[in-house]
């Protein structure tokens, strides 16, 4: 083996070990040159794993990523060598999301600024809120618009796909929730009353849960979250314990439901029966923003990013087949710990979580310098993106909340982003009316998009990865492609 590595004789050679994230050992130490590369240890370590299909992977010395060649990534470090030296091993999206790079199409329809947009767990729908109290619906095919759903008499101000594709729940600043059909654009069943105050957040129940798709979540203004039987049109439970306006909701995929407030707590409650298992302290101001290590897998539900088709098509099978693939896909993204949420602040930092074990924190991320509009994890879950009003995205370590880059080329507040399904791009929409494109892995700016003539307020990339939408304060809605 190392006869084929280099003719050169007096090359420094080390011991290495293979492990995967775990720790646990692949194989046993073997000695290499300091100077092999990634795809020859990708070689070795897939020889090592015996799959059928080689999966790309990443290679890790100290929580420093091995890209040029592993003597390269050692410079710098103290390393006896003696010892064996541990390289971890982290496979890799097995497709690749190549960067959109153009507007595709401008859309006009709304009549005052776009404040969500939101595409469907296959990419098949597109669906965005509005100030002009319609839910619009746009045909991807042809980029057009599709349905204007009335109903609402306010702002929509939240909207969430159900994670089968079927219904989109939208809910608006008179307290009211509409349930909408995609296919047809018009209601689906009665309107969901209940709220004293505006809506701020919505989140279904996940599919492998429950394949029907019955039960919605919603947080509201009135420091409520209640649970809505969409199938009968009652409110189910209400959960009430929050003092001050509840800013999010999470629908967790272990039979958990989390709630975050501007009473600088989060809560986390037992969805079967609404009981408050515990509250989570630690913040100093208003808690704006959460995400769970789980949501991109619950969002997709049994649609798998890797098996999509140019032309997007709803996931198909029977309840149970559909239940079963979301349970598979969910296990797997899951892994062996519980799921971890990050919460962030009008305080300015961020706090990574295990809300199922314990209420004290596993970190605490500072940083920023302005308060934290949202927080999500890579689909992954390796990696945390924060985007703030300090202008940057800062990027933190999915497992441990580290720090481990900032992402500048905004002017001004950054207020949505958006992961490309395989972890590797990152799309942020900001106040300077721009969107941009960065690249994870190489932790710089891919591609600039300018075209919005105002603040972009709501972005989203589509989870078959084939289109990024975008809409704002000019009330056009934009379809990115590559």
């Amino acid at each position: 083996m190392a006869a084929g590595m280099s003719p050169d004789e007096d090359v420094q050679r080390l011991l290495i070990q293979f492990r995967d994230e775990a720790g646990e050992a692949l194989g046993s130490p073997f000695d290499v040159p300091v100077t092999i590369t990634p795809d020859k240890l990708q070689l070795v370590c897939n020889a090592l794993l015996q799959k059928d299909e080689p999966v790309p992977l990443a290679f890790f010395v100290h929580d420093a990523e091995i890209i040029a060649s592993l003597e390269k990534t050692l410079v710098g470090q103290s390393v006896e060598t003696e010892k064996v030296l541990d390289i971890i091993y982290q496979p890799q999206a097995v497709f690749r999301v190549r960067a959109v790079t153009r507007c595709t199409s401008s859309l006009e329809g709304h009549t005052e600024a776009v404040i969500s947009v939101a595409f469907s767990p296959t990419g098949k729908y597109l669906a965005s809120g509005s100030g002009d109290t319609t839910v619009r619906f746009w045909d991807l095919s042809t980029e057009t618009p599709q349905f204007t759903a009335k109903g609402h008499r306010h702002w929509v101000l939240s909207i969430a796909w159900s994670p089968d594709g079927k219904k989109l729940a939208s809910g608006c600043k008179n307290s009211q929730i509409f349930l909408w059909d995609p296919a047809t654009g018009s209601q689906i069943g009665r309107v969901l009353s209940g709220h004293s105050k505006w809506i701020t957040c919505l989140c279904w129940e996940p599919l492998h849960i429950n394949p029907e798709c019955r039960y919605l979540a919603s947080a509201s203004k009135d420091g409520s979250i209640r649970i809505w039987d969409t199938l009968m049109g009652r409110c189910d439970k209400i959960l009430t314990s929050h003092t001050q306006s509840v800013t999010c909701v999470k629908w967790g995929g272990d039979g958990l439901i989390y709630s975050s407030s501007q009473d600088r707590t989060i809560k986390v409650w037992r969805s079967q029966d609404g009981v408050l298992c515990r509250t989570l302290q630690g913040h100093a101001h208003w808690v704006n923003t959460m995400a769970l290590s789980t949501d991109y897998v619950l969002r997709t539900g049994a649609f798998e990013p890797a098996e999509a088709t140019i032309n997007p098509q709803d996931v198909r099978g029977s309840l149970a087949e559909l239940k079963d693939k979301a349970r598979q896909r969910y296990d797997q993204v899951r892994g062996q710990e519980p799921e971890r949420l990050v919460s962030g602040s009008d305080d300015f930092t961020l706090f990574l979580w295990r809300p199922a074990e314990d209420k004290k924190p596993l970190e605490r991320m500072t940083g920023h310098q302005a308060l934290i509009n949202q927080v999500l994890f890579s689909p992954d879950t390796r990696i945390i993106a924060s985007a703030s009003f300090d202008k940057s995205i800062k990027l933190w370590d999915g497992r441990t909340g580290k720090y481990l880059t900032s992402l500048r080329g905004h002017v001004s507040a950054v207020y949505q982003i958006a992961w490309s399904a395989d972890s590797r791009l990152l799309v942020s929409g900001s106040s300077d009316s721009t969107l941009k494109v960065w690249d994870a892995k190489m932790k710089k700016l891919a591609i600039d998009l300018p075209g919005h003539a105002d603040e972009v307020y709501a972005t989203d990339w589509s989870p078959d990865g084939q289109r990024v939408a975008s809409g704002g304060k000019d009330k056009c809605l934009r379809i990115w492609r590559r």
